[in-house]
């Protein structure tokens, strides 16, 4: 009797185990065969294609930016033997020039400081904002107490601009209706003389007397204004004394052109009431600086002045 774990004839012969992807040279091997041959328990597999070890080539690394030949640096030589001396040249002149800067801002600061010390107040024009020809700045100039007092002074002053300005303009309607021309040249000596005449007489004293505090300076604002006072009364009336009193717009020649002319009598009544407007708050400005003067103790301070004046004078 056979053994019990007798080899099985039908089994077939133990071959080799062997991984075909191990090595390529086995894959190529064709597998074994039973021992019956071929037929239906033929084992042949086709056996799969050798593999390539090949791989492809790696691509050149690309820029790190997208703009290609943009972000390429260009070297231009500046410091060239022409180029370098020409640059040297400019910064030399800059330097000179930034010096010669320095040494004026140098050289104002020095008299500034002078012109304080000796209480030379410098004063920069900047009145009338589009063509500064005065200095103006009543905010930084006069005490906050007299601000009031000094605006109103100073409306008085455009007022007066403004009267003879529109008696300009009325007198020439009259000319142009046939009232003559001499008329018309009053009205523009008027303007001409009048303006600067108020601003160098009783406007810039008032202003320089309330910046110093200065008592002096009183008397000579209260004799101007006294006569701008009266001119603009006599101006309001226009009383028939220099070429029938039609050279300023009053109120008697308005009386006198309103019947032949309607449009000339409305302008001279136009400049009538300007005129009297200007009258009235002329005499409330110079009462409250008289009212100033002398409720400030000014007026003895002023007789104080006026005496060691004549003093100094005298000697």
């Amino acid at each position: 009797m056979a053994g019990r774990y007798d080899k099985n004839p039908f089994a077939e012969e133990e071959e080799e185990e062997v991984n075909p992807f191990s090595d390529p040279a086995v894959r190529g091997k064709a597998p074994g065969k039973s021992k019956f041959g071929g037929g239906l328990f033929s084992t042949n597999i086709p056996s799969a294609p050798p593999a390539s070890n090949s791989r492809l080539s790696p691509l050149p690394p690309e820029p790190a930016g997208f703009n290609y030949d943009r972000e390429a640096t260009i070297d231009i030589p500046l410091d060239t033997a022409s180029g370098g001396s020409h640059y040297q040249k400019k910064e030399k002149e800059l330097q000179a020039k930034e010096a010669e800067l320095r040494r004026r801002e140098q050289e104002v600061r020095r008299k500034e400081e002078a012109a304080a010390r000796a209480g030379i107040v410098l004063e920069e024009k900047n009145w009338p904002p589009f063509f500064p020809i005065i200095h103006h700045d009543i905010v930084n100039d006069i005490p906050i107490h007299l601000q009031r007092l000094q605006y109103v002074a100073f409306s008085t002053f455009l007022g007066l601009v403004l009267c003879l300005l529109w008696n300009i303009i009325a007198v020439t309607a009259a000319w142009i209706r046939g009232e003559g021309v001499r008329i018309w040249f009053l009205a523009i000596i008027y303007f001409i003389a009048g303006v600067p005449g108020a601003y160098v007489l009783w406007y810039r004293p008032l202003y320089r007397t309330f910046r110093n505090e200065s008592a002096f300076r009183f008397g000579w604002f209260f004799l101007f204004y006294l006569l701008h006072i009266g001119f603009s009364i006599f101006a309001a009336v226009a009383p028939p004394i220099v070429f029938k009193g039609k050279s300023l717009t009053g109120i008697l020649p308005a009386v006198d052109l309103v019947g032949g002319n309607a449009v000339v009598g409305i302008f001279y009544f136009i400049g009538f009431g300007l005129f009297c407007v200007e009258s009235v708050i002329s005499i409330w400005v110079i009462q409250q600086v008289y009212v100033y003067f002398r409720g400030s103790g000014k007026a003895a301070e002023m007789k104080r002045e006026i005496a060691l004046r004549a003093a100094a004078a005298a000697m």
